[in-house]
């Protein structure tokens, strides 16, 4: 755990530490979260809100990444378009079979080379075999599989065997047009690596558990939340 340097903001650390957890936590804007702010005395122009996000968020991440249990061996992959500056790319994702956000790559292509660094990129960042890989029926990744040896574990399907991927996209599209779309390759890649790690920390999906456990779950997720931000 790498604690955070709020050196040289004329803000507080806790201002700043609420401000990204609003914009990363929830379907908002940076105006939004200005006004809510404003709301609350804290006179903050959004601009100053993007510059926190874009500092801190990625570093946050990492924190919070680093806190994570090691994820299930179950893997689904999955690829969906995004507009970025106009232009088609395509975003591949993968996520365990708890609805846990292992890893998302924005690619130019949907071909075999992107499975193939989305499946390289698992392999070294997860530490762990995977059990299986289940994925659509695009031939890349059955292609990227063979190259990698893995084709014992790769489970080529419909959507309903993908139902797990194809689920956890929506919160994507929620902030894809809440922000009308991602300006630039890099923006887009930064942020969604920063949303997945936020998002996987506050997934607490309450509607399958006890409000008892669903209380311990979101002390839990903001105790990480607090360890992550600490200041150095």
């Amino acid at each position: 755990m790498r604690p955070l340097s709020f050196k040289r903001h004329r803000f507080p650390a806790d201002v700043i530490r609420y401000a990204v957890w609003l914009y990363c936590r929830f379907t908002l804007s940076y105006r939004d979260v200005e006004e809510l702010l404003t709301q609350r005395g804290i006179e903050v122009s959004y601009e100053t809100i993007r510059c926190w996000t874009l500092k801190f968020g990625p570093l946050i991440a990492a924190n919070l990444r680093r806190r994570r249990c090691a994820p299930t061996g179950r893997w689904h992959l999955d690829e969906m378009y995004v507009r970025v500056g106009g232009q088609k790319l395509w975003l591949w994702r993968a996520v365990d079979d708890e609805g846990e956000v292992l890893d998302v790559l924005v690619q130019k292509r949907r071909n075999k080379h992107a499975a193939l660094k989305l499946l390289r990129k698992l392999l070294k960042n997860q530490g762990i075999h995977p059990e299986t890989i289940t994925t659509d029926k695009l031939a890349s990744y059955g292609a990227a599989a063979r190259e990698l040896g893995l084709p014992g574990c790769h489970r080529p399907g419909g959507m309903r065997e993908n139902n797990r991927a194809e689920n956890s996209r929506l919160a994507i599209r929620r902030r894809e047009r809440k922000q009308r779309k991602f300006k630039s390759q890099g923006s887009a890649q930064r942020f969604l690596a920063t949303h997945a790690a936020v998002y996987n920390a506050f997934n607490l999906q309450p509607h399958l558990i006890r409000r008892t456990t669903l209380r311990q779950f979101r002390a839990e997720a903001h105790r990480a939340w607090a360890a992550a931000t600490v200041a150095a």
